[in-house]
């Protein structure tokens, strides 16, 4: 053995020597290489900007002293509500069917049985025409919320309370409350509850500000009635518009949230409320990791007017409004595709009573842009009724400045009706065929063609133009005349007002495909 080793050192000597050797040519050569690279491409090439390089953290933030301040804040909230039965003349109000006498053979002790037991139930305990009475019971229902003040005030959804008489709170330690309903507000799915005690209440506070798109983030709630359950994340979006109410605006995040978060907040690393867990996207009805969160900003100011006034209180403008498209920006004369397009403006509003007409652009109210309706309709509704506010708007290719003494957001607006089709004639260039209206208001369109444009823009037969490019139409040959008209004054999409059923939209029809 000894000797079988003693060989390998000498070579491995000698290999060592060897092996230093050529490293330290290789080194050089590498350096070499580099700066010769360095010089050719710096004398060839252009100087590029450095791309982005963020340095790493070094380790992931941890949410134990956050959660440890906020979570006697976060409570579960249950409430029971008096439900009917769905009951029929054929049915337990359990979803079971009892079959009908008639299906059996007559005279059958089938028959007997069930014509018996059918006439049990339209006699004696049931209604007085025979129905039966439906039968009551108390359905009861969890959510989560969260203390806003140290009297007992808590937010939670309107869709946890929903319907519901009593309410019973849960704070982190296990300890119950009975609340009392202070408001509610289904635009926004929030409500407002209030726990009457003599102690003080660890509470939290709403951010200020704005929230920003991966910013990290705690969800705290009571997820299948399990309760103080915490799970984190980060904002993966904001401005979601999910078809939950005329304002929606929610925080989309990522943090694991599921039945019976609703209602829960859910907290920047400072411990301030960023939104309100109210939906999840949910194919499966668990998580996927997409849920939806009001904001802060749009939930305080609700839980502000329900605390004081029981209800929400919005300012109303009174139009009927519709996005601006780059089709009909052009047809404007507007150089961006932003703001709110007046389709109509409601009788007895307050629009109306400003001199707001059809076809008027709102651009900006008291000098905030507004970017789209959805934006104007959030605007408006943030300021008190009786508030007078100046609108920036695009009148007939140039600005103007109009004062609106705001009114108060009314439960039902007022919708004007559409017209009916007589005596054809055709607009070739539009796709269209135009009858006269019998009250001359409009002229109606009596037939479309699948292949021209006003197809594609969704004009409908029975559909009413109201106007093109920004004057009143009665007969077709009006019609015809303003798209002459728009034509030699090189625009490429003539701006028609029409009337669909109860709705009234502004569509830009470009030219050139009959």
């Amino acid at each position: 053995m000894t000797e079988q080793n003693s060989a390998p050192k000498k070579t491995s000597l000698l290999t060592r020597f060897r092996n230093h050797a050529l490293l330290g040519t290789a080194a050089v050569a590498v350096v070499v290489g580099g700066l010769a690279g360095q010089a050719v491409v710096g004398s060839r090439s252009p100087a590029y900007a450095d791309a982005v390089r963020i340095q790493p953290t070094t380790q992931m933030p941890s949410f134990a002293d956050l959660v440890d301040k906020v979570k006697p804040a976060v409570v579960s909230v249950r409430v029971k509500a008096d439900v009917a039965d769905d009951v029929s003349d054929e049915g337990d109000g359990n979803g079971f069917s009892f079959p009908n006498p008639g299906q059996f053979p007559p005279g059958s002790p089938m028959e007997r049985f069930f014509k018996q037991f059918q006439d049990q139930q339209r006699n004696g305990q049931n209604g007085p025409n025979g129905q039966r009475k439906p039968q009551m019971h108390k359905s009861v229902a969890l959510g989560s919320g969260f203390f806003i003040s140290e009297d007992g005030y808590v937010v939670t959804n309107n869709h946890v309370v929903d319907g519901a008489s009593d309410f019973t709170i849960t704070d982190s330690a296990g300890k119950e409350y009975t609340a009392r309903l202070i408001g509610t507000d289904p635009k926004t799915d929030l409500a407002l509850l209030k726990v009457d005690a003599k102690e003080k209440f660890t509470y939290v506070e709403f951010a200020p500000g704005e929230t920003r798109v991966g910013e990290w983030v705690v969800a705290v709630g009571n997820p299948f009635g399990l309760g103080g359950t915490v799970t984190a994340g980060i904002v993966s979006a904001l401005g979601r518009e999910i078809g939950a109410g005329p304002y929606d605006d929610f925080i989309q995040i990522d943090a694991s949230v599921n039945k019976g978060n609703s209602g829960g907040p859910t907290f920047n690393l400072n411990g301030q409320v960023i939104g309100i867990n109210t939906a999840i996207y949910s194919p499966s009805g668990g998580s996927v990791g997409i849920a939806f969160d009001i904001p802060a900003a749009t939930a305080q100011r609700v839980i502000a007017d329900l605390k004081d006034h029981g209800e929400v209180v919005r300012g109303w403008l009174g139009v009927q409004i519709q996005p601006i498209t780059p089709e009909l920006a052009d047809s404007l004369n507007l150089k961006e595709a932003k703001g709110a397009l007046v389709a109509e403006p409601q009788d007895g509003s307050p629009a109306l009573s400003a001199g707001i007409k059809s076809g008027d652009a709102i651009l900006t109210v008291d000098g905030k842009t507004v970017d789209d309706a959805r934006n104007l309709a959030q605007i408006i509704a943030g300021y008190s009724p009786n508030s007078t506010v100046k609108l920036g708007i695009w009148r007939n290719g140039k600005p103007e400045t109009v004062d609106v003494k705001l009114g108060k957001l009314p439960g039902e607006q007022k919708q004007a009706a559409a017209q009916e089709d007589v005596k054809p004639a055709s607009v070739a260039d539009l796709g269209l065929s135009l009858s006269r209206s019998p009250d001359d208001k409009g002229v109606v369109v009596s037939d479309v063609d699948p292949n021209g444009t006003a197809a594609e823009q969704g004009i409908q037969a029975g559909d009413v133009i109201l106007a093109v490019g920004g004057s009143e139409v009665s007969r077709p040959g009006d019609v015809e005349r303003e798209v002459v008209d728009a034509k030699k004054a090189g625009m490429k999409a003539v701006l028609v007002r029409v009337k669909s059923g109860d709705q009234t939209r502004f569509v830009a029809l470009p030219f050139g495909k009959a």
